[in-house]
């Protein structure tokens, strides 16, 4: 009779909650080295999959919410997707030309890109297309160009640039303190006579929390945080269309065919989504029921066709890209990359705020600003200059790693005076 074999303690079978646990921290480990920096490759994997997760899920959503509304508008139902697909194509190729371009170019011309920027925003209140309105576009041909979006990023790459120069003066004095909050005075009278309030309130909070990362003393970060708030409240008693947004936010069901039209709609989208969703391209209020379906309220349908789980989906994604920006600004700092680390905070904070304002107005939890949301809605320059921002961050990074590269030095042979 052949000899029973030995198994060993790894080959035993371990019960079931002991074999679930397992698995789980075996995933929960490989996660977290997929999450650590590699230190053998020179870019972000990291940052770099999870924007194009969000792309991909964005150019999903936009074609199954802009199918009715193209129909309608153009004819075309493809309309849209086209026009998306197509500006997705151009974020890509000036994301691979912007990770070629050293930082320190940026940096130099920080200052000529900030005036470059007012002049687009006093051109469009010129020669601005106007919508609803609005006049904040400038068309080119079939390209139509938000300036707005494009005066976010040089604003952000403008105050890293002061930052690095001044942030002693930020530390120390009231004067360094208040200089860039002079430029966004200027930035804020001219997005005003667009009027663009939603492009105001994210440089606010852009200016606000990259003088807080800086350094600046907490006395005068409440106090500009209590200016804020007293003008912002004015501007919104002041003008009754504003006004009107923030009463409906209160109480959209007051007026549900008026005023709190899109949020109702919107709510009842949500609704409708439960858990899982209707099903892909199975939303009814795309269905010329809520207004920009595919743009300011994109995240609605996401809410009624892939349900709450698309919705924790897209949220964890956009966390985690925030996330390694804002750890990519604070590595860079440390080996006193100054301008590159401020500029990636800026990103992230740019990029966690309007997603969070987006989001939040279309489930009702903060007033409609119509500002997209980054990477996923339709908006041709807004995809373009976040594409731009995440060559910007795969730059800085790139260049945090090649920092970091540590050379080992040549030994010689003393016995023949040579190298060995």
């Amino acid at each position: 009779m052949a000899d029973t074999p030995v198994r060993t303690e790894q080959q035993l079978e371990l019960p079931m909650p002991d074999r679930a646990e397992a698995v789980w921290r075996q995933w929960a480990q490989r996660a977290w080295q997929w999450w650590l920096p590699q230190p053998t490759v020179l870019y972000d994997r990291v940052l770099l999959w999870l924007a194009f997760c969000l792309i991909a899920i964005g150019l999903v959503m936009v074609s199954s919410a802009s199918f009715p509304v193209g129909e309608r508008l153009t004819g075309n139902p493809f309309h849209f997707v086209t026009r998306h697909a197509i500006y997705v194509l151009l974020g890509l190729a000036l994301l691979v030309v912007c990770v070629q371009v050293p930082v320190r170019w940026w940096y130099n011309g920080s200052g000529l890109l900030l005036l470059l920027a007012m002049a687009l925003l006093v051109l469009v209140s010129v020669i601005g297309h106007e919508v609803n309105g609005a006049k904040r576009w400038i068309k080119i041909g079939p390209l139509t160009l938000q300036v707005a979006e494009i005066a976010k990023l040089f604003f952000v790459l403008y105050i890293a640039s002061y930052l690095t120069r001044r942030v002693d003066q930020v530390q120390e004095n009231l004067r360094g303190f208040i200089k860039p909050l002079i430029v966004l005075a200027l930035f804020a009278g001219l997005l005003l006579m667009q009027p663009d309030f939603g492009s105001l309130v994210v440089m606010t909070a852009i200016v606000v929390g990259m003088l807080f990362l800086a350094g600046a003393r907490l006395w005068q970060f409440f106090a500009i945080l209590i200016t804020f708030a007293v003008v912002i409240t004015l501007l919104i008693i002041q003008t009754p269309y504003r006004m009107r947004r923030i009463v409906s936010f209160l109480d959209p069901w007051q007026d549900p065919f008026g005023s709190g039209y899109q949020l109702t709609q919107s709510l009842m989208a949500f609704g409708r989504g439960d858990w899982f969703g209707q099903g892909l391209g199975n939303s009814i209020q795309k269905l010329q029921y809520l207004p920009e379906a595919h743009t300011d309220f994109i995240m609605a349908v996401v809410g009624e066709e892939l349900g709450f789980i698309g919705i924790l989906v897209i949220l964890v994604l956009a966390f985690a890209l925030v996330l390694r920006a804002l750890q990519l600004g604070r590595a860079a700092l440390q080996v006193n990359q100054q301008f590159g680390g401020f500029v990636a905070y800026g990103i992230g904070i740019w990029f966690a705020f309007q997603a969070m304002v987006n989001i939040g107005a279309a489930a009702g939890l903060l007033p409609t600003k119509g500002l997209t949301l980054p990477l996923v809605s339709y908006g041709g320059t807004s995809l373009l200059i976040s594409c731009v921002a995440l060559g910007l961050l795969m730059r800085i990074d790139y260049e945090y790693r090649v920092s970091q590269i540590k050379v080992a030095p040549r030994r010689v042979n003393t016995k023949l005076g040579g190298q060995a």
